[in-house]
């Protein structure tokens, strides 16, 4: 990179400093023309053909019968949150699974790793309480 131009009182010019930019500025207007010219080669590759069996609902191959609307069990929402919940908070053991090995920080992490798993536990045994976690 060839050295910034430095006028007579110590600052650098502005060309010099956006020059450095210029790479990132290129980068980023490629990317953008490139994302605009592939959604517009398939806009005028595609086939435009609307019948009514395309405009018709279509959901895993089986015609809509009735009305649009159905109820949901909210059961299936709570398995589906405590499963983030628990997948998420296990992910935080691998940090600590390494930590646990290096010189120093054997006992802090240990008696750390059990209180978050003690308060996984509350959590779990709190869902098993109010009857989250059968199935009826």
């Amino acid at each position: 990179m060839p050295e910034p131009t430095v006028v007579a009182d110590g600052t650098v010019l502005a060309a010099d400093y956006f020059r450095s930019y210029s790479a990132v500025g290129l980068l980023a207007v490629v990317g953008v023309l490139f994302v605009a010219v592939a959604f517009g080669a398939g806009r005028l590759l595609r086939p435009v053909v609307p019948t009514p069996e395309k405009l018709m609902t279509y959901e895993c191959g089986v015609d809509p019968v009735g009305e649009g609307w159905a109820h949901t069990q909210v059961r299936y929402y709570v398995y589906a949150f405590l499963y983030v919940i628990f997948a998420v908070d296990s992910i935080f053991l691998f940090p600590w699974a390494t930590v646990y090995a290096a010189p120093g920080y054997g006992a802090t992490t240990l008696v750390e790793m059990f209180i978050f798993l003690g308060f996984l536990a509350v959590g779990l045994l709190y869902a098993y309480r109010k009857g989250v976690l059968t199935w009826t």
